[in-house]
């Protein structure tokens, strides 16, 4: 029963993976203007323009969830330790549990994907940050908050006995990632386009790997 779930979630998964492949494609042939910084191209403009007059630039939000997002980092680090110690304890990488092992490949592949789209941008902030045109698309933040935080909730379910406990660090990890997707929405610093693509992206990577988990973990 578990390997079917496994293979019907990693389908999801593809399905999640093929939707931002398309929307990156479209962004790159819908409506594509020049009315970026430096007159640089935005798909969907028309619409990206209008919601990005609509909510205008709040750089308090923008620095308080740029801030914030180091939090995702410390969550990655704290299963980072985990495993360190597991490793130094049974003295084999193959002694380490199999979901810790799993998720640091996971998170490595999080962070090609950020690095990727910083190498290849897709499009560009609608505004500068610092004076420097900085490549916005997916949403970075978004990314790393929709596929690090769903892993907190996902690590604390199969390792932690109190079910009180489970259930307070699940909701405040689901607020926390809706008030950093919508805190990145609306401060202007990113095009709608963009959070769309990180929510896909992010979807996707992380869909694929609790399939992994579930297809290579024995219950």
């Amino acid at each position: 029963m578990m390997k079917k779930n496994g293979k019907q979630v990693l389908f999801l998964g593809g399905i999640f993976i093929i939707a931002f492949a398309i929307w990156t494609a479209l962004i790159q042939m819908v409506d594509v203007q020049p009315l970026g910084q430096n007159a640089t191209n935005i798909g969907f403009a028309t619409f990206n323009c209008w919601f990005h007059r609509l909510t205008n630039v709040n750089m308090t939000i923008y620095t308080i969830t740029d801030w914030m997002g180091l939090i995702p980092l410390v969550v990655c680090l704290i299963f980072a330790g985990i495993g360190l110690v597991q490793l130094i304890k049974r003295r084999s990488l193959f002694k380490v549990d199999p979901d810790i092992i799993i998720l640091g490949v996971y998170y490595v592949i999080v962070i090609l994907a950020y690095f990727i789209f910083e190498i290849i941008p897709i499009n560009y902030r609608p505004i500068l940050i610092n004076g420097i045109m900085e490549a916005s698309y997916p949403s970075s933040t978004t990314l790393l908050v929709l596929c690090v935080m769903p892993t907190l909730v996902e690590q604390i379910q199969r390792r932690m006995s109190c079910s009180t406990l489970k259930r307070i660090i699940t909701i405040l990890a689901i607020a926390f990632s809706a008030f950093m997707v919508i805190g990145r929405l609306i401060s202007g610093v990113h095009w709608f386009t963009d959070i769309v693509g990180g929510v896909l992206l992010s979807a996707g990577l992380f869909t694929v790997y609790k399939a992994v988990v579930m297809l290579t973990i024995k219950k």
